[in-house]
């Protein structure tokens, strides 16, 4: 099977953890989605189409695929699928190349004819698949189309459930020792053999599955309830990590985590409660880092993406962190709180403000207008080279690129915060 895995028009709603990666590479459950139809379909050579300012990176990290290739769609029948289609492994099973996925009516899945190949290059690719669709029969298929970062945090539970079926059947739990407590089915853990759990570690079963992957290391005192999945590499450090948390690979974690999303190669070393939230590679994230998920009123959470407030839908929302973002110890973030790429956050004892956008550094609690990009660049190859990881020349490309494109996101979130300060009342000073 030739598979070709796309971004629509929508694919900017995911704010700063879809800035230097595409939509489909974005983690939810055990994979990312393009891993996940790598993983579950009988691939034989694969392709993306993405945002050109992605095409260098991507490029790098997978040279054997073909991106942004129109004349690769012509040398053969290639499935199309939407790279926001979060689809269970059944749906994958039920995929005819004579039918149209709708998911919400939006196409999700579509075979290509090579001859067809050529309208997409001449017209919009969104309305080049309806012209194509609209020849075929449509069907609704199960899973979700994603739209936003807390459609992924949302869904992850139900998706690393469904991700968990392969490994039924090899379950280790014999080889953990009887210092491990294992609540519930032995048949819903599976840890790898080069993993290590060591002793007085919990591994509670009961409302999902767990998946600990190669080479990890859960510490001892750790408690870890399903569902849930450990990437390859990754460290759990006295942890507290509640069920529907993805926590991908090369991470060290401590502290508490609930229904999150930490994609890999981050740092949440030390106690601190993280939930309902996404975290990108290379962030940082100091001790007694904390977020709120809910507000006190309970009411439908608004995230800033970019700035613009959008509402979620939701009355619990944590925070998204974009990629190479550092934060100083207790720092605290606000109920559904945007943090873009390559931030520095100073704490000042009080909320941080809910819109930090990219390239931004946060002094006392407020955004300031000094920031030095040659020096957060030296930081992330700093941070990088501890796990043994260079940063290259395009992916510094793209942060510079980035860096420009987010400018006018920076100076209104100053005006903002300037107009705020002068807004506020002056504090009357009261006789002792």
């Amino acid at each position: 099977m030739r598979l070709a895995v796309y971004e629509d028009q929508t694919a900017t709603g995911f704010g700063p953890i879809a800035a230097l990666r595409p939509v489909f590479e974005l983690m939810c459950g055990a994979f990312t989605a393009r891993a996940r139809l790598t993983e579950f379909l009988p691939v034989t050579e694969w392709g993306v189409f993405l945002r050109e300012e992605l095409a260098e990176t991507y490029r790098e990290e997978h040279p054997t695929a073909a991106i942004n290739d129109f004349a690769w769609l012509q040398h053969g029948p290639t499935l199309l699928v939407n790279g926001r289609w979060l689809p269970t492994r059944d749906a994958l099973a039920r995929i005819n190349e004579n039918e149209v996925g709708l998911v919400d009516n939006t196409v999700v899945s579509l075979t290509l004819d090579p001859l067809e190949a050529a309208l997409l290059s001449d017209i919009p690719w969104d309305d080049a698949l309806l012209q194509i669709a609209r020849t075929r029969k449509f069907v609704d298929v199960p899973g979700t189309v994603a739209r936003h970062p807390w459609d992924l945090v949302n869904h992850n539970a139900h998706q690393l459930q469904d991700d968990f079926t392969p490994q039924r059947g090899r379950s280790s739990c014999n080889d953990l020792g009887t210092q491990v407590a294992v609540l519930g089915s032995p048949n819903l853990v599976h840890v790898s053999p080069s993993a290590t759990v060591e002793p007085f570690v919990v591994l509670d079963v009961r409302r999902g599955p767990i998946w600990v992957d190669d080479a990890a290391i859960i510490q001892a005192h750790t408690r870890i309830e399903g569902p849930c999945f450990i990437g390859r590499g990754s460290q759990l450090l006295r942890a507290n990590i509640r069920g529907g948390t993805t926590i991908g690979p090369a991470c060290r974690i401590g502290g508490e985590v609930e229904e999150s999303i930490i994609h890999g190669y981050a740092n949440k070393y030390h106690a601190g409660f993280l939930g309902h939230a996404y975290v990108c590679p290379w962030v940082n994230l100091g001790a007694m880092t904390t977020n709120s998920d809910r507000k006190n009123d309970y009411s439908e959470v608004r995230v800033p993406l970019t700035g613009e407030m959008l509402e979620s839908g939701s009355s619990k929302v944590g925070c998204f962190i974009g990629d190479h973002t550092k934060t100083a110890l207790s720092s605290l973030f606000n109920t559904g709180s945007s943090v873009g790429v390559m931030c520095t956050v100073v704490p000042g004892g009080r909320l941080l403000p809910k819109h930090i956008p990219s390239f931004s550094f946060v002094r006392h609690g407020e955004l300031a207008s000094a920031w030095d990009l040659e020096a957060g660049l030296e930081a992330a190859r700093a941070a990088m080279s501890r796990r043994n990881v260079e940063l290259t020349p395009a992916q510094e490309r793209l942060l510079r690129r980035h860096f420009d494109a987010t400018q006018d996101e920076r100076e209104q979130a100053f005006r903002f915060q300037r107009e705020k300060r002068e807004e506020a009342p002056t504090p009357v000073e009261r006789p002792l």
